[in-house]
């Protein structure tokens, strides 16, 4: 055949052929598939034609649309085959009509008291029971999902709502059944009972809480309620039917807690909604139930981690609203430690959670604060009632009932001096977790030397301080938890009890120093201050911090309460000693002191009861110094860079004397001055170049200061500055020391801007400067501010000190007090207006109706004539001041006064202030010291270190007839008074220097002066000899003593008798002479 042929033909034939058998099979599989396509369309068209048949026989039964009234009832034999076909093919959205027909006709049926009528006569039919109750679970199953989907808010869909509500109802209970009421029905009841059980367990299996939450969280949580009180009542009863029919098992206790118990507000809205489901709530107990269950360590983790973190919080609220409904029952019995274990750890896995800033995986929580997980639509709206809802736990009554150990223990106190009984514990769960902490630290003895020493009446570790720790600890967890509530818990804790003063008397039977041995011998086990000890220092430290903030004088030093003020000193040497020892002896980290709560509690109450005493005493200013500190030892760890000693220095200075800060503040300056080349040796040789020379006419001493300073840089400005006065006929002034007569200029540059009649200085009733409201009228007025604050921080650079007394208020802004959350305006308002701070003391304990007084959120002022009112909040003069709110008006009054009217002033002084001195030197000081810092001390003058550090010239010397004068005229006939005066007559401040007259800058002298201060030459050769030697030509009664304060000089006759110096002297220094360049 392929004779002759070639390869070519071959190959050609044989492809030929393999096409041809896979065209034969490719039409043999399009074969097959048709028959398959043909035979599942014929199917589908045969299941279709079923279907139609079966909903046509259904709509044939009983009818298209429901019927508008009770129809006549078909034997539920006939309906029973139609219905479970129609059920088994049901279909959403194409059969929810029929659906809803079916349902009205089993209620109707199970309504009716003929059997054979009665839905439930199938299921006694043994032949079709097992039948029946797969057909009712996959209906109420249809029901369940159905109810999911409706929106209660659309009416239509809300009565759909109660329909299948009723459905589930009435098939999982047979107390409705009216067919078996009869008690033929008896023998078989306890079967049926059964059958409803099964139902019940199908619809759990199948997602029944499920539903029952969303249909709660959708109709509940949201602006407007949209379910009314029956449906509710209805999800309850569902909720509650297996839980009672299973005895309260464990999978359904938390089945229940996670899907009911979750849902935000529930018993808010049940005490609105359905009283009546609330009350069956607390007839069940289930309150005791669910506390019990959850109190297991396994049980909370797994409650936990299936529930989103927000919706944690809200089974915590839950459980508090419960728990104060139950709290003249089962609270207290449950109180401690079940309830008090499951809150406290609720709270600590919600707290796992809260972040401490702002990052794009957070939200803003208005409880929790910055939280890592979503917040949904629903929750958001629901937040106002759960908010209210948790604070239900610090209201009076739970406090009471959660503190009944603290009130027995302060009890027994006062019965029995010497209790030496054991506060019994209610154990009735075991398994609670702070329970067998209660155990494990029962049984630890005497481990670590501080867990139970006998300190007192009461030790650290014993069971009545752990019972009264724990509970704190669950306080103070909601307090670092639910942060945007802090202010919430701690008032209600602070007012709504008197916690925090029977906290103070457990620490005080404590032992010697509120057993600080015992607590710090704790500490040193419990590194991390997680005791429970500890929890209840932190919460008192807390809570009495917020107490004593909006304390105001009259209730503190006048009838001081709730503590004495012996409690104070009390108070403040525990706390004082603790923080010391805590970081001397390394009990918490020193390179983030800031990150242990226990520090930043103890410390922050301690410095506001520092601050308070520093505005009003009430210690010994001693009472603030360590003992076992050895400065000269705490000053060489400083120098070597001693975190300790660095950390003691900046949290609390007021541990070492105030001499030895100055001296600090001073070395600050001189290392400053040594790294910018300004120390006394580099000035020396420094050209005139280098210096700064500005030149003043005394007529318009501010005004050319201002225009040659004040666009001097910071380090110019800390540098030599050298001033030439001009006198009025425009020609250089003499003096000893032409170029230098700075501080002349400072201090009389610094008289004159703080002369009230310059407006930009007002001074208060006891004659104090701050900064004037209507500073505004003098042009530049804040570029005056600033240059004011250099130059005063220039006197402070120098060391110079000024006759400056500054209102308490404006140098505590200096200091930066206000930026912390502890300042309190009204604290210091009697330092600018004492008669205004007694009106809003006034308002503040009004014991009738403020509305009566017709008191507004503004202020009045008279201003250049004209009436100015200022809004005290916005639309202020439309807010009356009533009960409520008039805590609110008195601070915001006090900072409009203390702030807000001179706010722009303020903050141009401080610039310029601490462009010369760095802000963090003066955190060494309180406001009363650095009042001295700038005006030297108040202590009276040392005659004796000032005449050890006076200079003599123009012949005079320390033995010389004269000076022995001068020096005992002041000892023995000035008063303290007069000293005072003298020493503003010759150095223009009528205090001494703050480290005595060694610091006096330049030193003290005085000089013999022959001739008239327009003669006086200085020491010249003969001049010298004669005072030396006392040779006069005559006495100089008509001359007065003199003095060049620039250069603290005195400038004294050679007077002839004692009487003559006294009486010249008295009469110079009262007549304020003198103050002259020489």
């Amino acid at each position: 055949m392929f004779a002759g042929g070639t390869d070519v033909g071959r190959d050609a034939f044989l492809e030929a052929a393999r096409e041809a058998r896979e065209e034969r099979a490719a039409e043999k599989r399009k074969d097959a598939a048709a028959t398959v396509i043909q035979a599942v369309i014929r199917g589908w068209l045969a299941r279709c034609r079923l279907a139609a048949k079966i909903r046509d026989e259904f709509d044939a039964l009983l009818g298209k649309e429901p019927p508008e009234q009770t129809p006549s009832l078909p034997p539920a034999a006939e309906v029973f085959p139609v219905a479970y076909k129609l059920i088994s093919l049901y279909t959403s959205g194409k059969d929810d009509k029929r659906f809803e027909i079916y349902t009205r006709y089993l209620l109707a049926s199970m309504d009716c008291e003929q059997v054979k009528l009665s839905y439930v006569s199938c299921a006694m039919n043994k032949d079709l029971t097992l039948k029946w109750i797969k057909h009712m679970k996959d209906t109420l199953n249809v029901a369940c999902q159905t109810t999911e989907n409706l929106q209660p808010e659309i009416a239509s869909e809300a009565r759909l709502l109660s329909l299948y509500l009723h459905l589930l109802l009435t098939f999982t209970a047979t107390n409705t059944w009216k067919a078996i009421k009869n008690k033929a029905f008896d023998p078989i009841r306890p079967s049926l009972n059964k059958l409803t059980e099964n139902i019940m367990g199908d619809l759990v299996a199948r997602g029944l809480y499920k539903t029952i939450n969303q249909v709660l969280v959708r109709g509940l949580c949201r602006g407007k309620v949209s379910l009314r009180g029956t449906a509710v009542s209805a999800l309850i009863t569902l909720a509650l039917r297996p839980l009672v029919a299973a005895q309260y098992s464990g999978k359904l206790l938390s089945i229940i807690t996670i899907h009911l118990l979750s849902v935000p507000a529930l018993l808010h809205h049940l005490g609105i909604l359905a009283n009546e489901s609330l009350q069956i709530l607390l007839s069940h107990e289930l309150f005791r139930h669910v506390v019990e269950f959850v109190s297991s360590e396994q049980n909370l983790r797994i409650i936990f981690n299936t529930l989103e973190g927000p919706y944690a919080l809200c089974l915590l609220a839950n459980l508090i609203h419960l728990a104060y409904h139950e709290r003249e029952t089962s609270l207290p019995g449950l109180a401690f430690p079940t309830f008090n274990s499951v809150v406290t750890c609720l709270l600590e896995k919600c707290g796992e959670y809260v972040t401490t800033k702002q990052s794009s995986l957070t939200q803003w929580h208005p409880v929790l604060g910055w939280f890592s997980r979503p917040l949904d639509q629903h929750l958001n709206d629901a937040l106002p009632l759960v908010k209210a809802q948790l604070q239900l736990l610090w209201s009076g009554p739970i406090i009471r009932i959660m503190f009944g150990s603290l009130w027995q223990l302060c009890k027994e106190e006062d019965t029995h001096p010497n209790p030496d009984s054991t506060v019994s514990f209610n154990a009735s769960n075991h398994t609670s977790l702070l329970w067998k902490a209660i155990d494990r630290r029962l049984s630890v003895g005497n481990v670590g030397g501080g867990l139970s020493i006998k300190s007192g009446h009461y030790k650290l570790g014993g069971p009545q301080i752990t019972t009264v720790a724990l509970v704190c600890t669950m306080y103070h967890t909601a307090i670092t938890t639910l942060t945007q509530l802090k202010m919430d818990i701690l008032t209600d804790l602070c007012y709504k009890s008197n916690l925090v003063p029977h906290l103070w008397r457990v620490l005080l039977n404590l032992g010697t120093n509120c057993g600080l041995k015992s607590f710090l011998d704790l500490l040193a086990v419990s590194t991390k201050a997680t005791a429970p000890e500890f929890r209840l220092l932190m919460l008192f430290c807390d809570a009495t911090t917020h107490l004593v903030t909006v304390l105001d004088d009259l209730e503190m030093y006048e009838q001081q309460k709730p503590f004495t003020l012996a409690d104070y000193g009390s108070m403040t040497n525990f706390l004082n000693i603790f923080v010391y020892k805590m970081v001397h002896n390394n009990l918490v980290d020193v390179r983030n002191v800031s990150g242990s709560a226990l520090f930043t509690s103890v410390h922050t109450l301690l410095m506001l009861l520092y601050k308070r005493n520093a505005r009003r005493n009430y210690v010994k200013d001693n009472h603030w110094l360590i003992k076992e500190v050895r400065v000269s030892s705490f000053m060489a760890d400083l120098d070597r860079g001693k975190k300790s000693a660095q950390i003691l220095l900046q949290k609390v200075p007021h541990i070492i004397p105030h001499e030895e800060r100055v001296h600090l503040f001073r070395r600050h300056v001189s290392n400053e001055k040594a790294v910018l080349g300004l120390t006394d040796a580099a000035c020396a040789t420094l050209h005139a170049a280098q210096s700064t020379l500005i030149t003043i006419h005394r007529a318009r001493l501010v005004e050319d200061g201002y225009r040659q300073l004040a666009s001097l840089s910071p380090q110019a400005l800390k540098g030599v500055i050298r001033v030439r006065f001009v006198n009025e006929q425009g020609l250089d002034e003499a003096g000893i020391d032409q170029d230098g007569v700075f501080k002349e200029f400072l201090e009389e540059t610094l008289k004159r801007v703080f002369d009230p009649s310059l407006n930009l200085f007002r001074l208060t009733s006891e004659e104090r400067l701050y900064p004037s409201p209507t500073s505004s009228m003098t042009e530049n007025h804040l570029h005056l501010f600033e240059f004011t604050g250099r130059m005063l921080g220039k006197a402070v650079y120098e060391g110079i000190v000024v006759d400056c007394p500054f209102a308490s208020f404006f140098l505590s802004q200096v200091l930066g007090e206000q930026q912390s959350v502890l300042y309190s305006s009204i604290d210091e308002l009697p330092s600018l207006d004492p008669d205004l701070y007694k009106s809003l003391t006034y308002i503040k304990h009004y014991d009738g109706d403020i509305a009566d007084l017709d008191l507004t959120f503004s202020y009045d002022e008279d201003y250049l004539g004209q009436l100015v009112s200022h809004e005290l909040r916005p639309g202020g003069k439309a807010v009356s001041v009533t009960n409520d709110n008039r805590i609110i008006y008195i601070h915001l009054m006090a900072h409009f006064k203390l702030h807000t009217q001179i706010k722009d002033q303020t903050r141009a002084f401080i610039r310029g202030f601490r462009s010369i001195i760095n802000p963090e030197w003066l955190l060494l000081f309180s406001v009363p010291e650095f009042q001295r810092l700038i005006s030297g001390d108040n202590i009276d003058v040392d005659l004796r270190d000032l005449r050890k550090h006076t200079q003599y010239y123009g012949g005079f010397h320390d033995k010389h007839r004269v000076v022995c004068w001068l020096w005992d005229i002041l000892e023995k006939d000035f008063k303290e008074d007069e000293r005072r005066l003298f020493l503003k007559f010759v150095t223009s401040c009528s205090k001494p220097p703050l480290l005595g007259f060694t610091h006096l800058e330049p030193p003290f002298s005085i000089r013999c002066v022959e001739v008239g201060d327009d003669e006086d030459t200085g020491d010249t050769v003969g001049s010298v000899i004669r005072g030396f030697f006392a040779i006069r030509k005559r006495d100089p009664v008509h001359r007065l003593p003199t003095s060049s304060t620039c250069f603290n000089l005195l400038k004294l006759p050679n007077y002839q008798r004692k009487s003559t110096l006294r009486d010249k002297l008295r009469y110079a220094i009262t007549s304020n002479t003198g103050f002259e360049l020489s």
